[in-house]
Protein backbone atom coordinates (compact mmCIF):
# COMPACT_ATOMS: atom_id res chain seq x y z
CA UNK A 1 0.00 0.00 0.00
CA UNK A 2 1.16 3.54 -0.67
CA UNK A 3 1.67 6.13 2.05
CA UNK A 4 -1.20 8.18 0.62
CA UNK A 5 -3.65 5.27 0.93
CA UNK A 6 -2.61 4.65 4.54
CA UNK A 7 -2.84 8.29 5.61
CA UNK A 8 -5.69 10.03 3.77
CA UNK A 9 -5.86 13.82 3.86
CA UNK A 10 -7.92 14.90 6.85
CA UNK A 11 -10.87 17.21 6.30
CA UNK A 12 -11.55 19.64 9.14
CA UNK A 13 -14.98 20.97 10.10
CA UNK A 14 -15.11 24.76 10.10
CA UNK A 15 -17.59 27.47 10.96
CA UNK A 16 -16.87 30.77 9.25
CA UNK A 17 -18.32 34.15 10.07
CA UNK A 18 -18.00 36.83 7.42
CA UNK A 19 -18.76 40.50 8.07
CA UNK A 20 -20.07 42.24 4.94
CA UNK A 21 -21.58 45.62 4.15
CA UNK A 22 -25.28 45.36 4.98
CA UNK A 23 -26.09 47.95 2.30
CA UNK A 24 -24.48 45.82 -0.42
CA UNK A 25 -26.31 42.75 0.86
CA UNK A 26 -29.63 44.58 0.88
CA UNK A 27 -29.23 45.71 -2.74
CA UNK A 28 -27.78 42.47 -4.17
CA UNK A 29 -27.82 39.53 -1.76
CA UNK A 30 -26.97 36.99 -4.47
CA UNK A 31 -23.78 38.84 -5.50
CA UNK A 32 -22.55 39.04 -1.91
CA UNK A 33 -23.33 35.37 -1.31
CA UNK A 34 -21.57 34.42 -4.56
CA UNK A 35 -18.48 36.41 -3.50
CA UNK A 36 -18.29 34.51 -0.22
CA UNK A 37 -18.84 31.15 -1.94
CA UNK A 38 -16.18 31.87 -4.59
CA UNK A 39 -13.62 32.73 -1.92
CA UNK A 40 -14.37 29.41 -0.20
CA UNK A 41 -14.20 27.50 -3.50
CA UNK A 42 -10.77 28.98 -4.33
CA UNK A 43 -9.47 27.63 -1.02
CA UNK A 44 -10.87 24.15 -1.70
CA UNK A 45 -13.72 24.28 0.82
CA UNK A 46 -16.91 22.27 0.54
CA UNK A 47 -19.83 24.33 1.83
CA UNK A 48 -22.36 22.34 3.85
CA UNK A 49 -24.69 25.13 5.05
CA UNK A 50 -24.82 28.92 4.93
CA UNK A 51 -27.16 31.84 5.62
CA UNK A 52 -27.22 35.47 6.74
CA UNK A 53 -27.06 35.53 10.51
CA UNK A 54 -27.26 39.00 12.03
CA UNK A 55 -27.66 42.46 10.53
CA UNK A 56 -27.21 45.47 12.75
CA UNK A 57 -25.12 48.18 14.30
CA UNK A 58 -21.45 47.36 14.85
CA UNK A 59 -19.79 47.86 18.22
CA UNK A 60 -17.30 50.21 16.58
CA UNK A 61 -16.78 51.70 13.14
CA UNK A 62 -14.88 49.47 10.68
CA UNK A 63 -13.62 51.00 7.45
CA UNK A 64 -16.21 53.76 7.72
CA UNK A 65 -19.08 51.29 8.27
CA UNK A 66 -21.38 51.60 11.27
CA UNK A 67 -23.69 48.73 10.26
CA UNK A 68 -22.85 45.29 8.96
CA UNK A 69 -24.24 41.87 8.21
CA UNK A 70 -22.73 38.70 9.64
CA UNK A 71 -22.94 35.76 7.23
CA UNK A 72 -22.39 32.29 8.72
CA UNK A 73 -21.01 29.37 6.71
CA UNK A 74 -20.30 25.78 7.77
CA UNK A 75 -17.78 24.04 5.53
CA UNK A 76 -15.21 21.26 5.37
CA UNK A 77 -11.69 21.80 4.11
CA UNK A 78 -8.14 20.55 4.44
CA UNK A 79 -6.16 22.47 7.02
CA UNK A 80 -3.65 23.54 4.37
CA UNK A 81 -6.35 25.60 2.64
CA UNK A 82 -6.75 28.01 5.56
CA UNK A 83 -3.83 30.21 4.52
CA UNK A 84 -5.33 30.56 1.02
CA UNK A 85 -8.78 31.26 2.45
CA UNK A 86 -7.57 34.05 4.72
CA UNK A 87 -5.60 35.65 1.88
CA UNK A 88 -8.60 35.45 -0.48
CA UNK A 89 -10.79 37.12 2.16
CA UNK A 90 -8.27 39.93 2.56
CA UNK A 91 -8.22 40.52 -1.21
CA UNK A 92 -12.01 40.48 -1.55
CA UNK A 93 -13.71 43.89 -1.41
CA UNK A 94 -17.04 42.49 -0.21
CA UNK A 95 -15.69 40.80 2.93
CA UNK A 96 -14.76 43.31 5.64
CA UNK A 97 -13.71 40.86 8.38
CA UNK A 98 -13.75 37.11 8.86
CA UNK A 99 -13.38 34.57 11.64
CA UNK A 100 -13.03 30.79 11.48
CA UNK A 101 -13.56 28.17 14.17
CA UNK A 102 -12.61 24.49 13.94
CA UNK A 103 -15.28 22.18 15.37
CA UNK A 104 -15.54 18.53 16.26
CA UNK A 105 -17.92 16.63 13.99
CA UNK A 106 -20.61 16.49 16.68
CA UNK A 107 -20.65 20.27 17.19
CA UNK A 108 -20.37 20.86 13.44
CA UNK A 109 -23.43 18.66 12.81
CA UNK A 110 -25.40 20.52 15.49
CA UNK A 111 -24.41 23.88 14.00
CA UNK A 112 -25.41 22.75 10.50
CA UNK A 113 -28.73 21.57 11.92
CA UNK A 114 -29.32 24.95 13.55
CA UNK A 115 -28.47 26.84 10.36
CA UNK A 116 -30.65 24.70 8.12
CA UNK A 117 -33.49 24.44 10.63
CA UNK A 118 -33.10 20.68 10.85
CA UNK A 119 -31.92 20.70 14.46
CA UNK A 120 -32.91 17.59 16.31
CA UNK A 121 -34.47 17.64 19.74
CA UNK A 122 -32.76 15.81 22.61
CA UNK A 123 -33.48 12.09 22.92
CA UNK A 124 -36.92 11.48 24.38
CA UNK A 125 -35.55 9.76 27.47
CA UNK A 126 -33.59 12.90 28.42
CA UNK A 127 -36.49 15.29 27.85
CA UNK A 128 -38.86 13.08 29.90
CA UNK A 129 -36.32 12.94 32.73
CA UNK A 130 -36.07 16.75 32.79
CA UNK A 131 -39.85 17.15 32.89
CA UNK A 132 -40.22 14.65 35.75
CA UNK A 133 -37.55 16.32 37.90
CA UNK A 134 -39.24 19.70 37.86
CA UNK A 135 -37.76 23.15 37.91
CA UNK A 136 -36.32 23.23 41.46
CA UNK A 137 -35.42 19.55 41.75
CA UNK A 138 -31.72 18.94 41.05
CA UNK A 139 -29.67 15.82 40.90
CA UNK A 140 -26.88 15.53 43.45
CA UNK A 141 -24.16 16.09 40.84
CA UNK A 142 -25.80 19.41 39.88
CA UNK A 143 -25.86 20.79 43.42
CA UNK A 144 -23.58 23.75 44.16
CA UNK A 145 -20.72 23.14 46.58
CA UNK A 146 -20.13 25.42 49.56
CA UNK A 147 -16.49 25.79 50.54
CA UNK A 148 -17.47 27.17 53.96
CA UNK A 149 -18.54 23.80 55.39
Amino acid sequence: MSAVAENPVRQHFYEGMFLVDSGKFATDADAVTNDIMSVLAKAGATVVAHRPWQDGKLAYEIQGMKKGLHYIVCFTMRGAGMKTLIRQCQLNETIIRQMFIVHSQQIFDATVGAITGAATSPPESQSNERQERGRNDRRRDEMPVDDDE
